[in-house]
């Protein structure tokens, strides 16, 4: 498939980008990502994910909490760019909305992806609370709350 004609096209003209445009897929919530609603992942993969602590996505490429995406499994057949590859473009717009996208949000500006956000101020004030929540060591218990809240909405293994 990468050596067709077309992707081959399509590959080229994300590496000459100067500028990309992206959002944040969420696991879970009330609106989850695409990738995680419409049946591309099977059970097995939605228990590697949990197992290899995905949080979330950018482009297809799935991210821990920490940002770190290298080592896991999951992306050996995704299709968009690495944070790697992202960092090559100089500007990097992500927009994101609701609050079920924090977690992932942080994993994603801790790859180092975003160089500009559009969020709405629901998502922000949320951001904000959990990046004070882990800076000042109370992380725990909103933790415990956002994780429950996200475990609830997640998708279950027989979707």
């Amino acid at each position: 498939m990468w050596s067709e004609r077309s992707i081959v096209r399509v590959l080229e003209y994300q590496r000459r980008a100067d500028i990309a445009l992206f959002s944040i897929g969420a696991i879970a919530g009330e609106v989850p990502s695409h990738v995680y609603s419409a049946g591309y992942l099977e059970a097995g993969d939605i228990q590697t994910l949990d197992k290899e602590g995905i949080v979330g996505d950018v482009c297809t490429i799935f991210l821990r909490e920490d940002g770190t995406y290298e080592d896991l499994s999951m992306n050996a057949r995704a299709t968009g760019p690495t944070p790697e590859e992202l960092r090559t473009i100089p500007r990097r717009i992500c927009g994101v909305a609701g609050d079920n996208k924090v977690v992932p949000l942080l994993a994603a500006l801790r790859a180092g992806v975003i160089t500009d956000l559009v969020v709405d101020e629901q998502t922000a004030t949320k951001l904000i609370e959990h990046i004070m929540a882990l800076k000042d060591g109370t992380a725990s218990e909103s933790e415990i709350a956002f994780r429950a809240d996200q475990e609830e909405s997640a998708p279950s293994a027989t979707s």
